[in-house]
C-alpha cells in the first residue's frame, strides 16, 4: 500500500506511523486502538481517475467536493460510508482505514490509493472509537 518505512529502524517516541502499525508498541504516538471507524471514501474503477482525485485533495480541495466529482459508488454525500466496524470492510480497505489519523473534510488526511476488488480506494478517517 505504499507505506513509507524510512523511520522504522528510529526508536524516537514520535514515529506515529511505524507505533500505529505495532499494536504492542504503545509509545505516545500511536493510535489507540479502535473497533469502529467513520470513514469516507473516493472509489475509482480507473487508476488514473483516483490519482487525479487524490491530487486534488493533496492540492488542498476539500475531501467531500473531491468525493462527489470523482466518486462512481453510491456513497455521494462527501462519500461517507457511517461507522463501519472491524469485520465489516475488504481487507485491504479496512487495513487502511485503521492505519489513518482522523482528519476533517477540509483538511484531510487522505490514504494512498489502495485497490480492492471494487477499484482503486482514496479513504480519510473523521474519528475513531
Amino acid at each position: 500500500m505504499g507505506k513509507n518505512k524510512s523511520g522504522s529502524n528510529e526508536k524516537k517516541g514520535n514515529a506515529g506511523k511505524a507505533s500505529a502499525e505495532q499494536s504492542e508498541g504503545k509509545g505516545k504516538g500511536s493510535l489507540k486502538p479502535a473497533t469502529a471507524v467513520n470513514v469516507r471514501h473516493i472509489l475509482c474503477e480507473k487508476h488514473s481517475r483516483a490519482t487525479e482525485a487524490l491530487e486534488k485533495i493533496q492540492g488542498g480541495q476539500r475531501f467531500d467536493k473531491v468525493a462527489q466529482e470523482y466518486s462512481e459508488d453510491k456513497a455521494k454525500a462527501g462519500g461517507s460510508l457511517g461507522w463501519m466496524t472491524r469485520g465489516s470492510m475488504v481487507g485491504p480497505f479496512q487495513d487502511a482505514a485503521f492505519a489513518l489519523q482522523p482528519s476533517t473534510v477540509d483538511k484531510p488526511i487522505p490514504s494512498s490509493l489502495v485497490k480492492t476488488n471494487f477499484g482503486y480506494h482514496i479513504i480519510m478517517v473523521e474519528g475513531r472509537r
